[in-house]
């Protein structure tokens, strides 16, 4: 924690340095951090939506709860209006800063209705003033995330899994929140579904100015409703740009490889694009190479690669990467 750092009072959320180790058992009393989040930094503006994008393993699920206190971080800082989130602030902040989780079949309590799963944050910030006001809003939710009224008395395991996870996007949206938190918030969704929520996710962002933090592995769905993507390789952000920006001119050797597995609906797109195919495997995030933890899939790696790792630069209209070679 830097207590002297001041936050851009113009950010809803502003992130700096984050880090989150884990502890590792690997023999009798001893243990070595797995490195999960390493010196993230980023911002989101009200009403703006950053897309998260990795592979599986990168670290972005922990970054989300991270944000949120879900994960006490190890070290950094985490802002929420201008104000420092930290164990004595949460509380209060946790009706403005929600989360819609990974899984639809784990974030659900089998033994609640969908009607008490809907309402439990209704009930616990207490915003009605009677029974009738409070089965109105969860109703209006349910409707509002393309739910049946006739669903309230039934239970999660009763649903499919695309179902349960708009019962979990109904609970998260209860407390009108400023800022979501989205873990994979369409993956489980049908196609045709993932395009109603995503709809959904921009018009109440345009009714409300709510603002996302939109994690996901699907660049299509990411650059079709994020503002700004960042791109995460094992721990940290690699780039950061406009979305369009982004798409049109990636910059870093994981970004062009990401972009380059995106299909295209049209064939002779298609054909013409080349396939960026990276060599080698993963590194384990508990034997970390030393300096740019890509440098051992990279073909532009260099000795100084190796000797350091290195950071974000801004590269114009605040297109930031962090690459020594590009």
């Amino acid at each position: 924690m830097n207590k002297n750092y001041v936050p851009d009072k113009d950010n809803l959320i502003e992130v700096n340095q984050l880090k989150q180790y884990f502890p590792i058992k690997v023999g009798v009393g001893k243990t070595i951090p797995l490195k999960a989040v390493d010196g993230v930094s980023f911002a989101i503006k009200p009403g703006e939506t950053l897309g998260l994008v990795g592979e599986s393993g990168c670290g972005k699920t922990t970054v989300g709860r991270s944000l949120l206190r879900l994960y006490t971080p190890t070290g950094g800082d985490v802002f929420f209006d201008g104000r420092r989130v930290d164990a004595k602030s949460i509380a209060s902040m946790r009706k403005d800063m929600q989360m819609v989780f990974q899984d639809p079949y784990s974030s659900l309590n089998p033994r609640m209705t969908v009607e008490d799963i809907i309402g439990e944050p209704l009930d616990v910030h207490k915003l009605y003033n009677s029974k009738g006001e409070r089965r109105d809003k969860i109703l209006s939710l349910m409707e509002l995330v393309g739910l049946n009224a006739e669903h309230a008395t039934r239970y999660a395991h009763e649903f499919s899994g695309g179902q349960r996870q708009r019962i979990g996007i109904a609970r998260a949206l209860a407390t009108n929140p400023r800022f979501i938190v989205c873990d994979e918030a369409v993956s489980a969704l049908d196609v045709s579904i993932q395009a109603q929520v995503i709809n959904m996710f921009e018009e109440l962002q345009a009714k409300l100015g709510v603002a996302y933090l939109f994690i996901a592995h699907d660049l299509l769905v990411v650059h079709h409703i994020s503002d700004r993507i960042a791109v995460m390789y094992l721990g940290r952000i690699v780039e950061i740009a406009d979305s369009n920006e982004l798409n049109a001119h990636p910059i870093h050797p994981y970004t062009q490889s990401l972009l380059s597995a995106v299909p295209y609906p049209d064939p002779k797109k298609a054909k013409e694009k080349h396939r960026i195919v990276l060599e080698g495997d993963v590194p384990s995030p508990l034997h970390m190479p030393t300096g740019c933890a890509f440098r051992t899939r990279c073909k532009y790696a260099t000795e100084q690669c190796a000797k350091e790792c290195p950071q974000l630069t801004d590269r114009g209209d605040g297109h930031r990467v962090a690459c020594w070679n590009k």
